[in-house]
């Protein structure tokens, strides 16, 4: 798209990972535990699978993988296993419904936030293909780079980060082959330098201002020559 516009090459590009506000607030999205309105969840309203179809229909193998790997959910196969007996008898149809459903199975507490929160996370990032397009954007944006401009990215949540740091760790290595062959046959060569060894994050200043900032992770890459 940069290149289309005649933008390349750039200097700098910064993705923003954070949410929508104002999507997140439309109960209509369905992205809230709290929301009376359909479970949708998609960020693009072109997008084929809902959230609905996802609890309402995926192998309850399925539904555990996701809510473990996608939400860090540690009851994902109770609660997984829970949706799969109570959709044979009714499909869930609104966000609050299902949020209530996933608080009354939790067994555990989380202080601070509500029960359903990760299995929510979970089935957003589904929907939505969230790491997927992560990565895609994350090379995207490393092919429009000048050597020695700098990527720098802002996640909100662990898997995010993770994949960053992951993208950022194998694009500064020459090689990427798996450690038990003997010789490098893959080919790869580094095209990134890793600016922040460690994410930077929010000073308690900053947090006190915008208490969002306070699971921002900020990490820096440049790209080489």
């Amino acid at each position: 798209m940069a290149r289309q516009h005649g933008f390349a090459p750039l200097d700098g590009i910064v993705l923003d990972l954070g949410l929508s506000s104002i999507q997140l607030a439309d109960e209509e999205r369905g992205f809230s535990f709290r929301a009376r309105g359909p479970l949708d969840m998609r960020a693009d309203p072109d997008l084929r699978d809902t959230a609905a179809d996802i609890v309402n229909t995926w192998a309850e193998p399925d539904l555990r993988r996701i809510f473990a790997e996608l939400g860090e959910e540690p009851e994902a196969a109770r609660i997984a296993g829970a949706i799969a007996r109570r959709r044979m008898k009714a499909h869930f149809v609104t966000a609050d419904e299902l949020g209530r459903f996933v608080a009354g199975v939790k067994t555990r507490r989380p202080r601070g936030i509500d029960p359903a929160t990760k299995v929510f996370q979970a089935i957003r990032i589904a929907v939505n293909r969230e790491l997927e397009n992560l990565n895609a954007g994350l090379a995207a944006a490393v092919r429009v780079l000048r050597p020695g401009g700098r990527l720098a990215v802002i996640s909100f949540h662990s898997l995010e980060d993770r994949t960053v740091k992951q993208f950022f760790a194998r694009e500064s290595r020459d090689c990427i082959c798996p450690p038990h062959l003997p010789t490098c046959v893959c080919g790869h060569r580094a095209g990134l330098r890793v600016v922040t060894r460690r994410p930077l994050r929010a000073d308690s200043a900053e947090v006190a201002r915008n208490p969002r900032a306070r699971s921002a992770a900020l990490r820096v890459a440049e790209k080489l020559p």
